[in-house]
């Protein structure tokens, strides 16, 4: 009886995963030019935490497209936020008073069930882009 309960005992931790912890950084300025958010491009599993992080004062994260069912997340100016990421698929986010700047970030977890419909939402987001219109089609072109 007892190796019978380490067995499952063992097998219960085996198929448990931990979720990871991951930070994205609201810049001014970084690799990829003025407003953005680094790194813009993250793979993720499902369950993990996404922790986006003020360094300069006067940005906000807030999900634009979701994979269907999952929870989006809206963020205030000049506050951290934290999103899990709770279904697979690509994620689109974006800081709201510097949209115009194309200040997007794409977060995919698992595989990306919904491309299509992130692509979709990338192009009703480029017309509020002045500057950068590149910028998120390259974020999903990292997409896999």
């Amino acid at each position: 009886m007892k190796s019978i309960s380490l067995f499952l005992l063992a097998l219960l931790f085996s198929s448990m995963t931990i979720a990871a912890e991951h930070k994205v950084e609201m810049h001014n300025a970084g690799k990829d030019g003025a407003m953005v958010f680094e790194p813009a491009y993250l793979k993720v599993a499902v369950g993990d935490t996404v922790h986006f992080v003020q360094v300069d004062m006067g940005h906000n994260s807030v999900s634009v497209l979701v994979p269907e069912g999952a929870k989006g997340w809206a963020g205030e100016r000049n506050k951290d936020v934290t999103a899990v990421i709770d279904k697979e698929g690509v994620y689109i986010y974006r800081c709201e008073p510097h949209t115009y700047m194309a200040m997007t970030g794409v977060i995919q977890a698992g595989k990306p069930v919904n491309l299509e419909a992130a692509k979709k939402a990338a192009e009703a987001l480029k017309p509020q882009f002045a500057v950068n219109k590149d910028r998120l089609d390259r974020y999903l072109s990292q997409v896999k």
